[in-house]
C-alpha cells in the first residue's frame, strides 16, 4: 500500500469535532494508513462550531473562488486546510457561508435537522471532487465515512462519470447506523435531478430517511465497510441482495489494520465492469 493515494471524505473527524464511532474511526483509519506510508488527504465540512484559531485553519485562495451550481444557484466554494498536530496529515475543510456558517451541525435548538441538509450534502459532494480536480490528485480509493457525505459516490458514479482524474479510483463507503432519525427534505430528488443524473440511481432518494440515503451509497459503490455493529433487519436484508464486497463491523483494536487489509486485498483488485 506504499505510496497508494487514499482520499478520505468523512462528515466528521476529530480533534476537530466530538468523538464519536464515526469521527474516530475517520481519524484512526486515515492515521493508520498514512504511517504505512500511504499518501492520504481528508475531506469534511467546515461546519460553524469548528474553532478556526484553535485549530488553525486558514484559507487556499488558489482552492477557493469556484462557484458550485446548486438547484439553479450559484453558491461560492471556500476551501480551507489545517494540519492534525504531530500527523503531519491535511484536512481540507468544504465551507461556504449559507451553508456552513450556523453555530450546529445537523440540527437547530428544537433538535430539528436543518431545512437544507440535501443542498448542504450535494454542495459537500461537489465541493470534495472541484477540490480534488483543482489539486490534480488521483486517488487510488476514495473511502466515504457519513450520511453528510453519502451523495458523493453517486456523484462519482454519474455527474463527474466523464471525469478522468477519477477513472481508475475504488469507492469504498463506511456506513454508519442510527446517526439522524427522520427524514431529510422531500425535494432532495428533485435537485439531485437538476444535475441529471438518472432517475434509476436516485430511487431509494424518494424517500430522504436515513437507511434510504445509504442504500443509494451502497449501488453507487466499488466496497462498502459496516462501520456499525448493528443495522435494522430490513437494511441487512438490503445489503444480502447485492452484490457488493463487504467488510464486516471490525473491534476497534483491529479495525485500522483490517481495514488497509481490506483496501490492499479486496478492493484494490476490483476490475471495472
Amino acid at each position: 500500500m506504499k505510496d497508494k493515494r487514499i482520499l478520505y471524505v468523512s462528515s466528521e473527524v476529530i480533534p476537530y469535532l466530538p468523538e464519536t464511532e464515526l469521527s474516530s474511526t475517520a481519524f484512526n483509519v486515515a492515521k493508520y494508513a498514512h504511517s504505512k506510508g500511504v499518501q492520504t488527504r481528508i475531506f469534511m465540512p467546515r461546519f460553524g462550531v469548528i474553532n478556526e484559531r484553535r485549530h488553525q485553519l486558514h484559507e487556499v485562495i488558489r482552492l477557493s473562488g469556484m462557484n458550485l451550481i446548486i438547484n439553479d444557484m450559484d453558491m461560492p466554494l471556500i476551501i480551507k486546510v489545517a494540519s492534525i498536530p504531530k500527523e503531519r496529515m491535511q484536512v481540507y475543510f468544504i465551507d461556504n457561508d449559507e451553508y456552513f456558517k450556523r453555530k450546529a451541525i445537523y440540527t437547530d435548538e428544537d433538535d430539528q435537522l436543518f431545512k437544507d441538509n440535501d443542498e448542504r450534502m450535494i454542495f459537500f459532494a461537489k465541493g470534495v471532487v472541484e477540490t480534488v480536480k483543482k489539486l490534480n490528485w488521483a486517488p487510488d480509493v476514495i473511502h466515504v465515512h457519513g450520511w453528510m457525505a453519502s451523495l458523493l459516490p453517486m456523484y462519482l458514479k454519474e455527474f463527474y462519470r466523464e471525469e478522468p482524474l477519477f477513472n481508475e479510483s475504488k469507492i469504498v463507503t463506511s456506513l454508519y447506523s442510527n446517526e439522524f432519525s427522520g427524514k431529510l427534505n422531500e425535494d432532495l430528488i428533485n435537485k439531485v435531478r437538476f444535475d441529471k443524473i438518472k432517475s434509476d440511481s436516485i430511487i431509494h432518494l424518494e424517500n430522504p430517511t436515513q437507511e434510504n440515503i445509504l442504500k443509494n451509497a451502497v449501488l453507487n459503490s466499488d466496497a462498502i465497510i459496516k462501520g456499525s455493529a448493528e443495522y435494522s433487519e430490513e437494511f441487512e436484508q438490503f445489503l444480502a441482495s447485492n452484490d457488493v464486497i463487504t467488510l464486516d463491523h471490525q473491534p476497534e483494536e483491529y479495525l485500522t489494520e483490517a481495514y488497509l487489509d481490506f483496501y490492499k486485498q479486496n478492493v484494490l483488485e476490483l476490475q471495472d465492469s
